[in-house]
């Protein structure tokens, strides 16, 4: 519930941030920010799974064509007291999985060609359980919602800024910011937004991974997949969509997640699999317990 209040919180200063950006360009801008805010959020409600799901090129896979699957859909939906999700298939080298949906009626479940091929069975287990988790604890939906929130208030900020600066010193003082005034909007606000938007994914990826490995009952499986995909997205580049980051497992650009740590839509994998490993034993030394690649050597 505290997770859920605080999502909600988020996304009401996302929409409030647009809705300011509108005010400081005077003239009817608040009016259409406004409108962009409500249409913005109504749209992701309805929209934003097939929307998604397009922009990845995934398609649904029947149980003739993936059984085991779809078994494991339908055997953890049962554990997690879900109805069982739509299963879709990503034809992308790069191991991952996201999951997305309005309401767990309407859940979906995608992996990726490179993660069926790169994970054993315990850990597509572990993975399946994690994207359940997001369904049952319902914040894809609010991620969607604050991913494109917080995208058309950069894209608004960025054409305040351009037309600043075509309007260069020419504009009346009475009406509208001035042109600096404007410039310091397009810069501070899209890094606003940003930072808002981490905020909730990195919360709920933690909060999923604790749920994943509650309804699957095997947290280590879940810290071995972690850091295999973690290696597999470094490896293999991707054509995901930097909106979309944040609905992934593992950030699509994981690569540059140690330069960038602050503005990355992940919490470190390290520090995932550390607090998993403390759920499966929470006696032992996880320092000692955790060193790359140590995970692969994992006992059950």
């Amino acid at each position: 519930m505290k997770n859920q209040l605080k999502t909600v919180l988020l996304l009401g200063i996302l929409s409030a941030l647009l809705v300011g950006i509108g005010s400081a360009l005077g003239g009817i801008a608040p009016y259409a920010a406004l409108a962009l805010a409500l249409l913005l959020n109504v749209g992701a409600y309805f929209f934003s799974d097939k929307l998604v799901l397009k922009m990845h090129g995934a398609r649904e896979v029947s149980r003739e064509e993936q059984p085991t699957l779809h078994r494991m859909v339908e055997e953890l939906s049962q554990a997690a007291g879900l109805p069982k999700p739509r299963v879709f298939l990503m034809e992308d080298p790069q191991p991952n999985a996201f999951a997305t949906g309005r309401n767990p009626e309407k859940g979906v479940v995608a992996v990726t060609r490179g993660l069926m091929e790169l994970l054993d069975a315990r850990e597509l287990r572990g993975v399946i359980a994690h994207e359940l988790a997001h369904i049952k604890n319902r914040d894809i939906l609010l991620s969607t919602i604050a991913a494109t929130v917080a995208a058309a208030v950069t894209y608004l900020a960025h054409a305040a800024g351009w037309l600043s600066a075509m309007a260069g010193g020419q504009q009346d003082d009475e009406e509208g910011p001035s042109p600096l005034q404007t410039l310091a909007l397009a810069l501070v606000a899209p890094i606003a937004a940003t930072l808002i938007q981490l905020g909730i994914s990195r919360s709920r990826e933690y909060l999923a991974d604790k749920t994943g490995a509650q309804i699957s009952g095997d947290p280590e499986a879940l810290a071995s997949a972690l850091d295999k995909l973690q290696r597999g997205a470094e490896q293999h580049p991707t054509a995901a969509q930097p909106a979309t980051a944040s609905l992934f497992i593992v950030s699509p650009f994981a690569g540059t997640e140690r330069i960038l740590a602050l503005f990355s839509t992940h919490p470190r994998t390290e520090d995932r699999v550390r607090r998993l490993l403390a759920l499966s034993r929470p006696g032992l030394d996880r320092e000692a317990r955790w060193s790359r690649p140590g995970v692969h050597g994992l006992t059950p």
